[in-house]
């Protein structure tokens, strides 16, 4: 083999070194970017509870036609096209004193799902004069089976399932709502 001069072998090493630093940066950027290491699954599950817990809109109260009160909740408002197709998807709790209140700008057929959803929910649909129409019952969790109201409505309250039966809500029964800033 033949001698290599002194600056050729002071470039090779050169470069040795250099891919050798190039190659540790890009493992430690492949071990933080990486979507299956346990800190990325960590952080984004953080993110995730964080994104989907429970904030209070306003409360509503359940009435019966005799404008008695029944119960009252706790609820979160989807009023726009993002929160109402996001619902309550992706939660893994929510109390029983909690409630998510879907509003439309009219009277309409309406029709949900529970795509995604992990917790069973009793599903009130509610016409604009904010008259219980339809009520589902325990709904099947990660469904999607269409729960559709019998007539149009403007509101769907979600709740934990069994509170209707707890509370003894039924078709004909009243809501009233008050948003809180």
């Amino acid at each position: 083999m033949k001698p290599q001069p002194e600056n050729k072998k002071i470039k090779n090493t050169k470069l040795y070194i250099i891919a050798g630093v190039l190659l540790t940066l890009a493992a430690i950027i492949i071990v933080i970017v990486n979507p299956f290491s346990k800190h990325n699954d960590e952080s984004s599950n953080n993110t995730t509870e964080k994104e989907f817990m429970f904030k209070k809109h306003g409360e509503l109260t359940f009435t019966n036609a005799d404008k008695q009160i029944l119960s009252k909740v706790d609820i979160e408002i989807a009023k726009d096209d993002y929160t109402r197709e996001l619902g309550l998807m992706f939660r893994k709790t929510m109390e029983e004193n909690q409630a998510m209140l879907f509003i439309f700008p009219v009277d309409q057929k309406l029709s949900f799902w529970m795509r995604n959803t992990y917790l069973p929910l009793d599903m009130i649909f509610i016409n604009s004069s904010n008259k219980i129409i339809t009520i589902h019952k325990n709904t099947q969790t990660l469904s999607d089976q269409s729960y559709a109201a019998t007539e149009n409505g403007r509101y769907v309250v979600e709740t934990v399932a069994g509170y209707t039966d707890k509370h003894n809500i039924k078709v004909g029964d009243y809501i009233n709502f008050v948003e809180v800033k």
